[in-house]
């Protein structure tokens, strides 16, 4: 669907703060650990390789709270709490997938265009 510059500037207050979430550094990261099956905290976070337990602890409750992630408390000892994509969370799977084989698609013409900007900033 094409958008004009007037139907963006008409619905950017109501879609600003979910595509600002969509766009944060580990939400793409942690709903794509999640697609694959839901996961606990610390496996999460171990997977997450230098997220902080507070940046993963933010991030979550910003995905639960936009409904993209579930969030269950298990009373069995230890007590757990496990994390698992919506299915509202799982429609931006197909996305994630095209932005993922977009960038290895041009992964090359990335580093090309970096080191280009690099060497014409020195």
């Amino acid at each position: 669907m094409a958008y004009t510059e007037e139907d963006v500037l008409r619905t950017l207050p109501g879609v600003r703060p979910v595509l600002e979430q969509v766009a944060h550094k580990w939400t793409i990261l942690i709903l794509t650990f999640l697609c694959e099956e839901p996961k606990r905290f610390n496996a999460l976070k171990r997977r997450l390789d230098g997220i902080t337990q507070k940046a993963l602890t933010d991030a979550l409750r910003r995905l639960e709270r936009n409904g993209l992630v579930r969030r269950t408390v298990t009373t069995s000892s230890p007590i757990a709490v496990e994390y698992a994509v919506t299915p509202l969370g799982r429609t931006l799977q197909e996305p994630f997938l095209a932005l993922y084989d977009w960038a290895v698609e041009h992964e090359e013409d990335l580093s090309a265009a970096r080191e280009a900007f690099d060497r014409h900033r020195e």
